[in-house]
């Protein structure tokens, strides 16, 4: 029996994915769950599973092609079944596809080039290939900086601005003559084409902004008290299997707020409010090549414990290309950590169709006033962007107010 292969939904709102690179080649063995092709969304890049057992029998959508969700885009057929003629992909067709007219020093010729210089594909994002491709350049001639030798947008970029020959065909988001605009006098600038899940971004920000009226407001915390509990529990955590970092924290109590203040835990739906009654946090995770939102699911019932598990289970099988589709859907708030990078504090746009989003600045040591005394303390400074169609300043505050006490008088029983 053959099996088909459709494009699956990355998340309720995603409506059609892109076909970045197939995994495996028509006529080859693929094992059930092993990883077939990946896609692009506007929400995640993901390698998908087959979801057979079999051969790879037809490849109906090529490299680089956009369909509808559910689309077919590959047949599994039983083993030992013949392949079916179809589009392959260009991976495939290189190394499958060779000329009678071809002598056998050129096939050896051509296999001890693939020897020296491997496919290093999966050592770089699929926008830092998308660039490679467009612009013809060779992956083995770049040094990558990244962990492992990954080749990053900053490595191919750079490669391409210092190399003249690494010039990009036209018609296919990169112009075919230099261009020369703001910079300085006589430099070339780089343009490339956005990445599908670069587009879909830029497309449900600018939507946000035209439907929800914005507003944030800021508190600073401090993080003395969370500081010394992480640090007698941290060792106790790891034996558990778990890390606890102060974005476990602010997660427990943000979840813990929103149990009692559920105008934060909902959406608008035209003139109706949904209010939600499971508390599903999303964490935004940055990605080299873009921004995932994977979500925590049933947050209310789970332990701090719990949740600095999952947290960190989500976060690494983001940049793993990991997740499930249901792991990117059904967020009800989102968490965003700014201050990973640095940032004291953003203004976070909301995820739609979300009410609210919480920004996290660094948490840095600076001089406070306490009481009558000048001190040293753990500070950070947390952003709620909310949509004021729904929550009025005092509301968003009150949320704030609850995160923060939680926060400055955390119970150590409760850790």
């Amino acid at each position: 029996m053959a099996t088909h292969v459709v494009m699956p939904q990355m998340g309720e709102s995603i409506a059609e994915g892109t076909i970045v690179r197939w995994m495996k080649k028509v006529g080859e063995l693929v094992d059930r769950d092993e990883p077939l092709f990946e896609i692009s969304t506007d929400k995640v890049d993901a390698e998908i599973p087959s979801p057979a057992a079999g051969v790879l029998a037809e490849i109906r959508v090529k490299e680089g092609e956009t369909v509808p969700v559910n689309a077919v885009v590959a047949v599994i057929g039983e083993e030992g079944d013949a392949a079916v003629g179809g589009p392959q992909s260009s991976v495939g067709s290189r190394q499958s596809v060779v000329s009678n007219q071809q002598s056998q020093s050129t096939i050896n010729n051509q296999q001890s080039a693939i020897h020296e210089h491997p496919d290093r594909r999966h050592l770089s994002s699929p926008v830092v290939r998308r660039i490679a491709q467009e612009h013809h350049v060779d992956f083995s001639q770049i040094h990558g900086t990244g962990a492992g030798g990954r080749v990053t947008k900053r490595d191919i970029l750079r490669y391409v601005g210092s190399t003249p020959t690494a010039t990009a065909k036209r018609g296919e988001g990169v112009p075919a003559e230099p261009v020369r605009g703001a910079g300085a006098p006589g430099v070339e600038n780089v343009v490339v084409k956005m990445s599908v899940m670069r587009k879909k971004i830029a497309e449900h920000m600018i939507e946000s902004r035209r439907t929800s009226a914005h507003v944030h407001s800021v508190f600073e915390v401090d993080f003395s008290r969370v500081a010394a509990i992480r640090e007698s529990k941290k060792a106790d955590y790891e034996r558990a299997g778990a890390k606890l970092t102060f974005l476990s924290f602010i997660v427990k109590a943000v979840v813990d707020a929103l149990g009692a203040m559920p105008a934060l835990n909902a959406s608008i739906d035209g003139e109706h409010v949904i209010y939600h009654k499971e508390a599903n946090v999303g964490i935004a995770v940055a990605l080299e090549w873009g921004l995932i939102v994977p979500v925590v699911r049933h947050a209310g019932g789970k332990s701090l414990l719990d949740l600095s598990r999952e947290v960190a289970d989500l976060a690494s099988r983001a940049r793993a290309k990991q997740l499930k589709p249901e792991e990117v859907a059904g967020g009800t708030f989102t968490i965003t950590n700014q201050g990973v990078s640095g940032a004291l504090f953003g203004l976070p746009i909301i995820n739609q169709p979300q009410v609210a989003i919480l920004g996290v600045g660094s948490i840095d040591r600076r001089p406070v006033v306490v009481g009558d005394a000048i001190v040293i303390r753990p500070m950070a400074y947390l952003t709620l962007g909310f949509d004021h169609r729904l929550i009025d300043g005092a509301v968003a505050d009150e949320f704030l107010s609850r995160v923060k006490a939680a926060l400055e008088n955390w119970d150590p029983a409760d850790a």
